[in-house]
């Protein structure tokens, strides 16, 4: 089986229903969610709690049916919806939770305490650029659902919560950016 087919040597793509650019906003936001959803891979690799590796993988599996349902075209756009507000509300749920287990800090925070820690940070910034980017997609017209958009917005608040919780229960003190509000004490 070739894994190539060259049809994109021009610099178009297919979504489902359409073809389409390589910069179109679609594009750009799935190419987001596949970086966000790779570095998650990589915090799991990264061997966190069992508890944390389980979140990761559902939020994965989460992260392709927002990219399902973001390659589907207007007129192939699904009669089901798969990220509702349920899944919104399971994210806030989770991440309370794994807050609720850490200090957290009202400082910024300087990440990369533990090698754990450090991965679900980095997941945290690709998670927001993912979120720019759906954000970009959706001005354009191409989200329909809503709750895509704020499931990437909390999203990166559970990574910062499990980043926190996974340094703390390895027993590193969190780094604070000192001087940032002008006191470096």
């Amino acid at each position: 089986m070739r894994l190539y087919t060259g049809r994109g040597d021009r610099g178009s793509t297919d979504l489902l229903g359409a073809r389409v650019s390589k910069d179109d906003p679609r594009i750009e936001a799935l190419g987001a969610l596949d970086e966000a959803s790779s570095a998650l891979g990589l915090a799991r690799a990264a061997g966190p709690t069992t508890t944390t590796r389980d979140l990761l993988i559902a939020v994965q599996r989460d992260l392709y049916k927002i990219m399902a349902e973001l390659a589907f075209t207007t007129e192939h756009y699904p009669q089901r919806v798969e990220i509702g507000a349920d899944r919104v509300a399971w994210l806030e749920a989770e991440t309370d939770r794994a807050a609720s287990a850490a200090p957290t800090p009202r400082e910024f925070v300087l990440p990369g305490q533990t090698p754990q820690g450090a991965t679900l940070d980095w997941a945290r910034v690709m998670a927001r650029q993912a979120e720019r980017r759906l954000v970009a997609a959706a001005e354009d017209g191409a989200v329909r659902n809503q709750e895509m958009l704020r499931y990437l917005n909390r999203l990166s608040s559970l990574l910062f919560a499990l980043s926190r919780r996974e340094d703390y229960e390895a027993g590193a003190p969190t780094l604070l950016a000192k001087g940032v509000d002008g006191d470096d004490d």
